[in-house]
């Protein structure tokens, strides 16, 4: 099912026909739940979170002071010895457009 939705991905958007759309569409969602049975996530780590966040957009621990307040409570959050805020993760999310819980 990958290598067939794979194949339609590769065509695009744009020259897929109605019918390609609608199996594709389903392709996904059957794909998706193959994967929610068989392979289930845990939960999710916020400073495992954050931290590839920032890897992926070639951000430092600096980049982040503003949004923590300070150089030192920013330091504590990524190594783990202070726990994200409620106000901290609304502001994590609103700098990288990202839903709140992702860092509670």
């Amino acid at each position: 099912m990958a290598a067939l939705a794979g194949r339609l991905m590769e065509k695009g958007e744009q020259a897929l026909s109605p019918e390609e759309g609608k199996l594709l569409e389903l392709l996904g969602l059957l794909i998706e739940d193959y994967d929610d049975r068989n392979y289930p996530l845990g939960p999710a780590d916020p400073v495992a979170i954050l931290t590839e966040l920032m890897e992926a957009r070639g951000l430092t621990q600096k980049d982040l002071w503003p949004l923590f307040g300070s150089k030192g409570t920013a330091s504590e959050v990524l190594n783990r010895r202070r726990a994200i805020s409620k106000t901290q993760a609304k502001k994590l999310a609103e700098f990288f457009h990202a839903s709140a819980e992702l860092f509670i």
